[in-house]
């Protein structure tokens, strides 16, 4: 049950969307036990940010939602690729990127919980 949601500062086209959702649903299966087929994505773009008290250069802002922890490796590998993604697909200084895990064990579903 992951979640990943993307603020950043500039426009995301179509296509740009469309690649990071196809490299996020790749990047998820870093976290152990986690993959494609329960991941769900939300891209908000064009947000009014600031960083280190300035705006001139584009940020972001991501934070991945899973159910239950997972290991500290798991989260430095997908660091690693989620700048990755934020750097080659918009031009996002991973200097000017903030990236929060926030693991629970509380997740409802299709009417109940797991």
């Amino acid at each position: 049950m992951p979640y990943i949601e993307t603020k950043v500062s500039v426009a995301i086209s179509k296509e740009k969307e469309q690649r990071m959702k196809e490299r996020l649903g790749q990047a998820i299966s870093l976290i152990p036990g986690k993959s494609e087929q329960w991941l769900m994505l939300r891209f908000e773009d064009n947000c009014r940010m600031y960083f280190g008290g300035t705006n001139d250069a584009p940020s972001a802002f991501v934070e991945v939602r899973i159910l239950h922890d997972s290991t500290r490796e798991a989260y430095e590998n997908m660091t690693k690729a989620i700048m990755a993604i934020l750097s080659e697909e918009l031009a996002i200084d991973p200097a000017r990127v903030y990236i929060k895990y926030s693991p629970g064990d509380d997740w409802g579903w299709n009417g109940g919980n797991f």
